[in-house]
């Protein structure tokens, strides 16, 4: 059903010390390649892991011993929230800081490669994402979570959810997804074709740091639009927050968030899932993510911001957050 909003390990003692930011951050598309207050640390978390995984403070380690940083915020059922390349969990803390506010236990980790995480030469690709997803899940003893996705991290739930299943995990929701395919090919021509995702590619090759900054200076955040008015603290936490990730792991998810089919991980989710998208996403163009995912995912709801960019747990924080915690309450 569609609704219309009412309103539009490696050391880690050095990688602490990196900057990093709060904004929402994603996959990208061809329309991104242009012609710094740090976050704190979160705190040790109280929940102390029943099993599985070696866990030391902060961090827990993946079965190839990639160090994966996570923030533990509070007491209740679980929100574990995945975030959007090539960012990390910091762009999630204001959601984190409401659901936990709330009297819900708020858990997101910085992916492999990302964030204040290991930065290892390999598995920079959906499934060891996904089976990462899944160490934090076991080593915390997660249970009954709602678990939340947006953009590349959309993905990482959905084959999270593929692969392991429902068991720990009641509600589902994906923001500005990349499910179910990014890239066209014969059987989805409304995808973007290759070339978009080799633009993207060529340009953090060329100059990074640059990329970080035209991308959300334009389309991320709709403020490339006429009358927007852009935020020069969200384009310096997004840029601060994907220079702390590594050059190689953020590169190698480009292909893994652009051409890894989804499909049939979206067709086992059997839980009630909350879709939430803007029908002016210039990076994740809608009918080919967000509305195609709702023909997909059985009981699920779709959202549509009219007007509303990519980064819209940002530009639309507001009604966002109602929606997200009203859907949690449900």
């Amino acid at each position: 059903m569609t609704m219309k909003s009412s309103n539009p390990k490696q050391n880690p003692t050095r990688r602490n010390l990196l900057i990093g930011g709060a904004a929402a951050a994603g996959g990208l598309a061809a329309a991104l390649v242009p012609g710094t207050a740090g976050a704190a640390q979160a705190a040790a978390s109280s929940h102390a892991p029943k099993h599985h995984g070696a866990h030391v403070a902060s961090w827990i380690s993946a079965k190839d011993g990639t160090q994966l940083y996570y923030k533990d915020w509070g007491s209740g059922r679980p929100v574990v929230f995945c975030h959007g390349w090539p960012l990390s969990s910091d762009s999630w803390e204001s959601q984190m800081l409401l659901v936990a506010s709330h009297g819900y236990r708020a858990v997101a980790h910085d992916r492999r490669g990302h964030g204040r995480s290991s930065q290892p030469w390999n598995g920079n690709e959906m499934d060891t994402y996904a089976d990462d997803l899944s160490t934090v899940f076991d080593t915390l003893d997660l249970k009954d979570a709602v678990l939340v996705g947006f953009s590349t991290g959309g993905g990482e739930v959905a084959r999270y959810l593929g692969r392991h299943g429902t068991r720990r995990v009641s509600k589902v929701v994906l923001v500005s997804a990349v499910p179910p395919l990014m890239l066209k090919t014969p059987a989805n021509p409304a995808g973007l074709p290759i070339e978009a995702f080799d633009q993207l590619r060529a340009a953090q090759l060329a100059n990074r740091s640059q990329f970080y900054r035209d991308v959300p200076s334009g389309p991320f955040y709709g403020f490339n639009r006429a009358g927007a008015k852009p935020s020069q603290g969200l384009i310096d936490a997004w840029w601060a927050q994907g220079m702390q990730g590594g050059h190689k792991n953020t590169y190698d998810s480009i292909k893994a968030f652009s051409e890894t089919d989804f499909t049939e991980d979206l067709k086992r989710i059997d839980v009630p899932t909350l879709i939430v998208h803007g029908d002016d996403d210039q990076v994740v163009p809608i009918d080919a993510a967000g509305r195609a995912s709702a023909k997909l995912i059985r009981n699920s709801k779709l959202i549509v911001y009219p007007g509303a960019p990519h980064g819209l747990t940002e530009t639309h924080k507001e009604q966002f957050n109602q929606d997200l915690l009203a859907f949690i309450q449900s």
